[in-house]
């Protein structure tokens, strides 16, 4: 079993870090969908010249723009000239949460603290963690078991979740399994395509 607790969430207390603030950070456009596909446990963003500079260990509140949607909190990790780094400590980007009137006036904007919270408290608490069995089944004609593994390797990387579909399935109840493609449901059935 791959256990990920230590890369999914962390605290996400809403102390202020070293600096007096908290931040919003909007993901740059098409960067949702990067986020939301893969597993990270940092986000880099280069900001541009004369924005705000968020010290190490401020709160963080990650938006998505178009609707203004929170979908995930962290924690300034450090700043090196127009690098910014954020460690995330909680994720919500597949079940995004209005953010309202909050007023974002670019890549990095301040946030009161008070608006901060309030943002935490409209995410609510974390969900309970549990097990999936996730799965990727590929037929592949190679002359050995390594260099099917090595061409499965390709596939994977070549095609991606844009066209691999990936099978879920709670731990226990395998017949619940569900396929998934760029992150959400996809059927696979053909003859319900028809």
């Amino acid at each position: 079993m791959t256990v990920t607790d230590h890369r999914s969430t962390g605290p996400t207390d809403v102390d202020g870090g070293r600096g007096d603030g908290a931040w919003a950070v909007l993901l740059p456009a098409g960067r949702y969908d990067a986020e939301r596909l893969v597993h990270h446990d940092t986000l880099e963003l280069t900001l541009p010249a004369g924005a705000p500079a968020p010290p190490p260990g401020d709160p963080v509140a990650v938006l998505a723009d178009e609707p203004p949607r929170l979908v995930a909190l962290g924690r300034v990790a450090r700043l090196d000239g127009e690098t910014l780094l954020v460690t995330y400590t909680r994720r919500s980007f597949d079940t995004p949460v209005p953010v309202g009137s909050v007023a974002v006036t670019g890549p990095v904007s301040a946030l009161d603290p008070g608006t901060y919270r309030q943002l935490v408290d409209r995410l609510g608490p974390p969900p309970l963690r549990r097990t999936w069995l996730v799965s990727l089944d590929l037929p592949i004609e190679a002359e050995s078991q390594a260099e099917a593994v090595r061409l499965f390797w390709s596939y994977v990387r070549e095609l991606g979740p844009a066209e691999l579909p990936a099978f879920v399935s709670p731990s226990g109840d395998e017949l619940a399994m569900q396929a998934f493609v760029l992150g959400v449901e996809a059927n696979q059935d053909p003859e319900e395509d028809d």
